[in-house]
């Protein structure tokens, strides 16, 4: 294989030659005195998008989240979120270690939602031994799940369960414009009953940089404050939020191609012996793939993969993830499928070789 096929994540994605323009065309000033106009209309655009008073341009992600779990939270307080989640899993305990945040999880279940009854059980009560809760925080799409989609139903009954006890609901929707297209909504009418959301461009929408947080004009006061105090402000940051707008413009539309793709690929894998995969899963444009051949784990079989130029990272011991993405056309997917049917059959003529040899000692 000529080219390398990188399906490790869509973070992988490099931008478009529009964005590329517009950033180079960019009008900037310095954001931090709220003097960058681009910066500016991109954040009135997110904040209308999704529904909310205001929106803040941040840099990653993980620095979203993070700034908004400390604008709904003091020291001490706790949030409840999903075993599963990016904030638990990924995110360097930010926000134990920076807000004294204190996480309580519980199971994501396979949809990718949390069971809203055993939320509800361990919300705190008053009592001078237990942290206050403050905060419930979920996922959209969910990336250890497989990329699930958490539906507008259950995302207003989270919000009514959130607002019946006193408690903000973040969502944590690096991915929510995968699951808007996935189920045909706005992207404001699936978090119209949370009270912050975080978005990402530089995933499915292929900017080079940046994510934004939205909610109430209080809270993004708020926001802006922590995201000062944790080192996230930007001076002439109109160059990067130029590519975001292009981005919101050009690139949601066709985050079902991605999907497709994706479930290509589920289909084409789950018919290769040794692989254990249910295409149904497949949702939006993350695969998790089991390896079933005895003798194979998930990082030799990565491992081969890249030495036939296909990139796919082991999530576990025998687990894969494979993210469809803006470089990934449905030629390509064939051709990862067939790579791992070659990368398995040839796996499997290494164990051959192996008993046998064994046999005669």
């Amino acid at each position: 294989m000529s080219t390398t096929i990188d399906l490790r994540s869509d973070t992988v994605t490099k931008p478009t030659p529009a964005m590329r323009a517009a950033m180079a065309e960019a009008v900037v000033g310095d954001d931090v005195y709220g003097e960058d106009p681009t910066v500016n209309r991109l954040e009135a655009r997110v904040a209308q998008m999704l529904g909310k008073e205001a929106a803040v341009f941040v840099a990653s992600g993980t620095m979203g989240n993070l700034i908004a779990v400390l604008s709904h939270c003091q020291r001490g307080d706790e949030m409840i979120l999903g075993n599963q989640a990016h904030i638990f899993m990924y995110e360097q305990g930010g926000s134990a270690a920076i807000g004294g945040v204190h996480p309580r999880t519980v199971p994501n279940q396979p949809d990718g939602t949390l069971d809203l009854q055993q939320v509800e059980d361990v919300i705190r009560g008053d009592d001078e031994h237990y942290p206050v809760t403050r905060l419930i925080a979920l996922e959209n799409t969910q990336n250890r799940c497989g990329g699930r989609v958490l539906p507008v139903a259950y995302m207003d009954a989270a919000g009514d369960l959130a607002q019946r006890h006193g408690v903000a609901l973040h969502v944590d929707g690096a991915r929510l414009w995968n699951a808007a297209i996935a189920l045909g909504v706005a992207p404001a009418r699936l978090v119209a009953a949370a009270d912050s959301v975080s978005v990402c461009f530089s995933k499915g929408l292929a900017a080079p940089v940046g994510s934004a947080v939205a909610g109430s004009t209080a809270f993004i006061r708020r926001a802006r404050r922590m995201r000062k105090q944790v080192g996230g402000s930007m001076r002439q940051a109109g160059i990067l939020a130029a590519a975001a707008l292009v981005a919101l413009d050009e690139m949601i539309d066709r985050l079902a191609e991605d999907h497709a793709n994706a479930r290509q690929l589920a289909e084409g894998l789950a018919a290769l012996d040794g692989i254990n995969l249910a295409p149904e899963s497949v949702q939006t444009n993350i695969v998790y793939f089991d390896v079933a051949l005895p003798g194979t784990d998930a990082v030799q079989l990565s491992g081969r993969l890249a030495a036939r130029g296909v990139l796919i990272n082991p999530t576990g011991a025998r687990r894969l993830r494979a993210v469809t993405n803006y470089h990934i056309s449905s030629k390509e997917v064939a051709a990862v499928v067939a790579a791992v049917e070659s990368a398995l059959q040839e796996e499997a003529a290494t164990e051959e070789v192996g008993r046998v040899a064994g046999s005669y000692r």
